[in-house]
């Protein structure tokens, strides 16, 4: 069942087309990654989907109707832009959002309590806003933005401002309410989140979708000829290796981009009694190094064609 459907969206701004004909569609329960670079129009289609813009052509169809004011309590949108008061206490902050998203006094107050406990936050609760670090205020941003229990969830680089441990935490919640049937749109540049939590993506550049699938499907159609190698001892063996094909490097480890298998042949038999590989191994690109290589060669291809214009 489609949750969230864009026909041919486009949206201008002067002379400027910020998204171009864009098209996808969201299932029910599904993570969905919304990527692409700065200033590709990841913003301008969100904005869109959460009734801020109207689109100039083309429509965008939520739970199967027009998207319009009356979904505004159907969803919750967490902004890259946090919109929280500096001067209100925490607990004041997040019943005030809930009453504006339908809640009771009562009811906002009761699910804020247990969504700090949850988020470990619960001793900042008479604290104001200003007080807390960025961390602190992320968390309150993003139990603000669930606090009315949404079917369909917008969380635009959620991730933001936590450590490692809070991040894990997050991401737990996160497959937690894809668990219970929420719909969620996941816009982040940090594509090791996205192959850990996303079902779909969609990678947006210049206002036009560029690349979409099932991020399974995507990885498998790169082929696994990146060719990972961890060890101890002498490096002799990476001699002669082109630099350029060396995307990773460290002290005892290194991936290297291959043209064919038999690269990694050649590579193995030069490899003596003076170095112990713990790790040899041929896999799939990265979704990161997919989305750096797709980009660039989509913003090439663009440049090529103006050069040809002139």
């Amino acid at each position: 069942m489609e949750i969230l459907k864009l026909n041919s969206v486009s949206k201008y701004f002067g002379d400027y087309k910020a998204t171009n004909d864009v098209s996808f569609s969201v299932q029910k329960g599904a993570i969905f990654g919304l990527l692409g670079p700065n200033g590709a129009g990841k913003t301008t289609i969100i904005r869109q989907i959460t009734n801020i813009y109207y689109p100039d052509s083309g429509e965008i169809l939520l739970f199967g109707e027009s998207v319009s004011s009356k979904h505004q309590n159907m969803m919750g949108y967490l902004p890259e832009e946090r919109g929280l008061y500096k001067k209100l206490k925490v607990i004041e902050q997040l019943i005030y959002f809930g009453e504006l998203k339908g809640l009771s006094k009562k009811e906002a107050e009761k699910r804020a309590r247990l969504w700090l406990i949850k988020l470990g936050a619960n001793d900042w609760i008479d604290k104001k806003i200003q007080e807390l670090s960025k961390g602190m205020q992320q968390k309150i941003q993003f139990i603000s933005t669930i606090l009315h229990d949404p079917e369909f969830l917008i969380l635009d680089e959620p991730f933001s401002g936590f450590d490692p441990v809070n991040a894990e935490l997050l991401k737990d919640i996160i497959l937690e309410l894809k668990s219970q049937g929420k719909t969620i749109i996941l816009s982040t540049h940090v594509m090791s989140q996205v192959e850990e939590l996303c079902d779909e993506i969609v990678l947006i550049n210049r206002g036009k979708i560029i690349l979409e699938g099932k991020v399974r499907e995507i990885k498998k159609s790169f082929g696994r000829n990146n060719l990972k190698i961890e060890f101890d001892g002498s490096d002799e063996f990476l001699n002669g290796i082109d630099s350029s094909k060396i995307i990773n490097r460290s002290n005892n480890s290194v991936e290297i981009k291959l043209e064919n298998e038999n690269e990694a042949k050649a590579i193995f038999s030069k490899i003596d009694n003076s170095t112990f590989i713990y790790k040899f191994e041929l896999a799939e690109p990265s979704l990161h190094e997919i989305f750096i290589n797709t980009v660039g060669i989509n913003n090439l291809n663009e440049q090529e064609i103006l050069e040809i214009q002139k």
